[in-house]
């Protein structure tokens, strides 16, 4: 376990939707580290490990109560001051032998977080008990034990963040057509690959992923972080088929803000944070690319935001560079730069926190040096954290980019002009 993380307080500044909880002093120094102060009050009333997922009766808000009648299983790690993760997918997360390594990577370096999917494809990964779930058949066994596999991650110190796949769910699709996207003539509408989503304007698609991230929260999870929070991405020929029966006028836009701040709303009594992905080009797309994504309209609707900007996903021209991909410093330090200057005119601005890329997509190959490049990027912006995604969750490979434990940040292998310097990591 990370000494340092044994000695942290549980502190944050008051941000929407979470509370503040107070500063302690450390025996050296003090060192303000965030924490959700709800979990302090979860800690002391928690359910039985051993227990079923509380019902949904033990976890919704009691009005007439000082405290929301909220219990916690497995209290999660404290938040650290500045987070720094990765991406674990079901398998790797219920996999002990993965988890170990994925843990070990995290106590020997700068990594204090791991965000995990909850939900993914539709897929609740590990057994619900969120009767709109269990109903259609969603709840599986990718993470068999997710109770042992949180209070794993409690016992290193690891902060836990529950990642859920909004609107791009074909297991409730096909379950209840009636909550799906349409054709004009009412069967059911598949993007470009087969896949069928679900209507992004209807409320009873936004209450079930809030029930499935209230029982994420209930059993440990201290953040949730919505992903595919939009509309789907498909050549026009297949959007213009497209039928959303729950529209009632609203742009899409409008829809996915009010998603989020419904969503925000209905979790408040959780006292953490709510989070969301967006498309990289979100940050200097002045639109919203016909998915619901506008920067505007989300920053203030969530507390933090974390745009995609994987730099292999970028097209020759964007921010002036001949291949984005093969300059990822440069990419993400003007992409990041443009998030800043978008938020700032914005009241109550969420935090950026960007994903970065460690796969290879197209020249070159990526390696730890492209890595460390882009952590560097993200720094020189002014911005602080940062989480990481491989699909496969495979990140021995990154290792040699990330600090060492316990050691301060330091620049990246970028020379003067901002290219990636591969002298360090062989």
């Amino acid at each position: 376990m990370k000494n340092a993380r044994k000695l942290v307080s549980e502190w944050l500044h008051g941000r929407r939707g979470y509370m503040a909880a107070g500063l302690l002093a450390l025996v050296t120094a003090v060192i303000g580290v965030a924490r959700f102060s709800g979990k302090d009050g979860m800690a002391a009333d928690t359910i039985d490990a051993d227990s079923d997922v509380a019902d949904s009766a033990d976890i919704v808000r009691d009005t007439a109560a000082e405290e929301p009648a909220f219990r916690v299983e497995v209290p999660p790690a404290p938040r650290p001051a500045v987070v720094k993760g990765l991406y674990l997918n079901a398998w790797a997360a219920g996999s002990s032998k993965r988890l170990e390594r994925l843990i070990q990577i995290a106590n020997e370096t700068e990594i204090n977080t791991f965000v995990i999917d909850v939900k993914e494809g539709g897929e609740v990964s590990y057994p619900s008990k969120v009767p709109l779930a269990v109903e259609i058949g969603a709840t599986r066994d990718y993470i068999p034990d997710i109770r042992s596999m949180l209070r794993k991650l409690r016992e290193n110190g690891v902060y836990p963040i529950a990642r859920i796949v909004v609107f791009k769910d074909p297991v409730l699709a096909a379950a209840r057509p009636d909550l799906a996207v349409k054709n004009a003539d009412g069967t059911q509408w598949f993007d470009n690959k087969g896949k069928a989503w679900v209507d992004s304007y209807n409320r009873e698609v936004w209450d079930y992923n809030i029930a499935i991230a209230r029982e994420a929260a209930a059993l440990g999870f201290a953040e949730i972080q919505w992903d595919y929070v939009r509309f789907a991405d498909a050549p026009r020929s297949y959007l213009a088929r497209a039928v959303y029966p729950a529209a009632n006028g609203r742009s899409r836009s409008d829809a996915i803000r009010e998603f989020l701040l419904y969503a925000r709303e209905r979790l408040s009594d959780l006292n953490i944070p709510i989070t969301a992905d967006v498309f990289g080009l979100t940050v200097t797309t002045t639109g919203d690319m016909g998915i619901g994504q506008q920067w505007e309209k989300m920053v203030d609707a969530v507390d933090v935001i974390l745009p995609m900007v994987y730099p292999s996903h970028f097209i020759s021209g964007n921010y002036g560079l001949p291949n984005p991909n093969a300059e990822p410093y440069r990419t993400l330090r003007r992409s990041m730069e443009d998030a800043v200057e978008r938020s700032k005119p914005i009241t109550n601005a969420a935090l950026i926190r960007p994903w970065l890329q460690a796969f290879t997509l197209g020249p070159p190959r990526y390696g730890p040096e492209h890595l460390r490049a882009q952590i560097q990027g993200t720094y020189d912006a002014g911005l602080k954290e940062w989480v990481i995604w491989h699909p496969g969750s495979q990140y021995d490979l990154y290792v040699p980019g990330l600090e060492p434990e316990g050691v301060p940040s330091t620049s990246a292998d970028v020379d003067g002009n901002g290219n990636v310097d591969g002298s360090r990591h062989p």
